[in-house]
């Protein structure tokens, strides 16, 4: 990609909501030379597409925006070879995939684990409560959510912050564009994550226990139990491991770390609306939906038509890319009336926003990550309701449409 492109890709990844708007607009599907794909910007378009798997493929939900040099896939090559994850495929497949991450992300698993998201979100703002000021994604945002996709995979306390730091340079690596010489030590914090990742599931393989990581390595490399040596994993089933685990990981605390921030931000840029929430807490839930609708935190994935198909009255041949714009979709005012406006007395009725997906591929983490975004709520209306944006701070919205949020939030009290 050459300079002026990735000019023109970073400004629309920091605010893409101008071209949402042109796109929903205009007839027909709008192509998007900085995407290289077909962009599907309408709330109906939007459900349509991820209501037919069958012909709109998740096969290149995450191609990457940036293709790294040839001397970062000879460090990558020291890892695990990528393989189908829940977010990359459909049918039956997907189900394989995505059926112990439904069972370790239950109601009922939510619910148990809710203590430690509160143990942990109290211990975070103790750190910094008497202060008088913070930077909220350094000291809050990536830090609560590590903290318990941690736990739910299985991680010891000790490995949780390399695991955190091995999701974050994944995600650069393949979404920002990077000089070689920082391609390569992102490289080599990927490859390092995975050797962990590849230790834990073997180490479950041998002695299981009741964590999410146990759960995987149970469905996805079940023991045949049929003769010495089979209980060891093949290579082929730790790659396959690895690359869940590691999309569970990343999807688990990057996604839920840029929803803390976004929210904040936008509370606190909507003083009335921050001000409310404080006086009246059982807003709270609506709040937590109208933060997930107003600038989604995963603004979208791409499909890949699998046959011919007519879409919004768009002829496009097997093979056609879509960027499946799930933010574009939650400011259509076909669907949401005042769309553009923030306001937390909507009624929060989860189904009216695509803001967590929709259909198959509907995110099976999203009771977790609004667990995690209602305590945040509690706590920080609760505690610091002089809560406000630092004055000598611009704030500015990191380059990316798969984890949108800020780059830092300073906020005082």
């Amino acid at each position: 990609m050459d300079p002026k492109t990735h000019e023109r890709l970073d400004a629309l990844q920091r605010d893409p909501y101008p071209l949402y708007a042109h796109a929903r607009r205009t007839p027909g599907l709008t192509f998007v030379p900085e995407l290289d794909a077909w962009l599907v910007a309408r709330d109906a378009d939007v459900r349509e597409v991820l209501l037919r798997p069958e012909d709109f493929s998740s096969a290149q939900a995450l191609r990457p925006d940036v293709l790294p040099s040839p001397a970062v896939f000879g460090v990558l090559a020291r890892g695990f070879g990528k393989r189908p994850t829940v977010v990359s495929t459909d049918g039956a497949a997907h189900r394989r995939h995505r059926a112990p991450i439904n069972s370790g992300l239950s109601a009922a698993r939510v619910a148990a684990l809710t203590p430690y998201v509160t143990e942990v979100a109290t211990g975070l703002v103790d750190s910094f409560a008497d202060d008088g000021h913070t930077e909220l994604m350094s000291s809050y945002a990536r830090g609560l959510p590590g903290a318990v996709i941690g736990r739910l995979i299985g991680f010891e306390p000790e490995d949780v912050p390399a695991a955190v730091h091995g999701g974050h340079r994944a995600e650069q690596l393949l979404f920002r564009p990077m000089d070689e010489k920082e391609q390569l030590a992102a490289a080599e914090d990927v490859v390092a994550l995975q050797h962990l990742l590849d230790r834990y599931a073997r180490a479950r393989r041998a002695r299981p226990r009741d964590d999410l990581c146990s759960a995987m390595v149970a469905a996805l490399a079940p023991d045949t139990g049929l003769g010495p040596g089979t209980r060891d994993l093949t290579p082929d089933q730790r790659s396959e491991l690895v690359s869940n685990l590691q999309n569970l990981l990343i999807a688990g605390h990057l996604t839920t770390t840029a929803l803390i921030g976004t929210t904040l931000l936008h509370l606190l840029r909507h003083r009335d609306q921050w001000e409310l929430l404080c006086a009246r807490p059982e807003l709270i839930p609506g709040a937590v939906e109208e933060a997930a609708r107003y600038d989604t935190a995963v603004q979208g994935f791409r499909r890949t038509t699998t046959r011919p198909v007519i879409l919004a009255g768009t002829e496009l041949p097997a093979g056609a890319t879509l960027f499946v714009a799930y933010g574009s979709a939650n400011r259509d005012e076909a669907r949401h009336e005042d769309a553009d406006v923030f306001d937390i007395t909507r009624s929060p009725t989860p189904t009216r926003h695509v803001g967590f997906g929709h259909g198959a591929h509907g995110c099976p983490g999203s009771r977790l990550a609004r667990t995690q975004l209602r305590i945040t709520l509690e706590l920080f209306t609760r505690r610091l309701p002089g809560l406000r944006l630092a004055e000598d701070h611009e704030v500015v919205m990191r380059p990316t449409l798969i984890h949108r949020s800020p780059e830092e939030l300073r906020l005082t009290w």
